[in-house]
């Protein structure tokens, strides 16, 4: 298994701002829900409130592949469409949440100094919300609630490859600290979600868990505006390290 636990931020001319907020953003919000655990099935994305238009109050009995569990429904915000935001800020547990976070703190950051403050923000929402649809659309009837970031940051990582194919990922494989192209780390990442994708559709469209199809469909979401972004902006903003590396001015992105 790949843990990336850094990158090349060489170009990077200062601080990325909202990353930061993004990251302060989440890990406020799963301080609520351990304060207020309703909150964590009341505000998730469930994709046949989302399907239907209606919040399901009460408990909700699933087939899981192994068995019928049931699932307590809370009220949720009105309209109930507004959980495909809340839910990309919250998460299902401390190594949710950490494993999400580290993936932004590592990779949101050279995105965003591209994109710009603003519109980062308006891409992460977007890809987050793509996700979620993703989810939805693969099986619309689902009571299973579905909360996370990871939609949002899978369109990180899918900008990241557009932009940054050639930048150094510094990652532990097999307790071993490597450093690979960016395009090899996010590849194995790719490989990952589609196996695990195809066999969780496979199993059962019930089965729960990770919720592969949000990863992937924020991936393609973040490809697709990253490619559009990449022709708007054409131009890297200066750094101090790049003017100081300006004799080899060559582009990698």
């Amino acid at each position: 298994m790949l843990f990336p636990i850094g990158d090349d931020d060489r170009n990077l001319s200062g601080p990325a701002y909202v990353t930061i907020l993004l990251v302060v953003a989440n890990v406020l919000v799963f301080l609520i829900q351990l304060a207020y655990p309703p909150i964590s099935t009341g505000w998730a994305v469930v994709p046949s409130e989302i399907s239907t238009g209606q919040d399901l109050i009460g408990i909700q009995a699933i087939d899981t592949g192994q068995g019928v569990a049931q699932i307590q429904h809370t009220p949720g915000p009105s309209p109930i469409y507004l959980t495909l935001l809340a839910s990309m800020f919250m998460h299902g547990g401390i190594m949710h949440i950490l494993g999400n976070m580290m993936y932004l703190w590592i990779f949101g950051d050279n995105v965003e100094h591209r994109f710009g403050a603003f519109p980062f923000l308006l891409f992460y929402l977007a890809s987050g919300l793509a996700g979620s649809l993703a989810h939805v659309a693969l099986d619309p009837a689902s009571t299973i609630p579905s909360l996370g970031a990871s939609g949002a940051i899978s369109g990180v990582l899918g900008a990241y490859l557009v932009l940054f194919p050639r930048n150094r990922v510094h990652a532990v494989i097999f307790y071993t600290v490597v450093s690979i192209p960016a395009v090899a780390a996010i590849g194995l990442w790719i490989v990952f979600q589609f196996i695990n994708g195809i066999g969780s559709i496979a199993v059962s469209s019930q089965t729960g868990g990770v919720a592969y199809a949000a990863h992937i469909g924020g991936f393609f979401a973040g490809v697709i505006l990253a490619l559009i972004m990449r022709v708007i902006i054409r131009e890297e903003k200066v750094s101090v390290l790049s003017r100081f590396e300006s004799a080899d001015s060559r582009r990698w992105w």
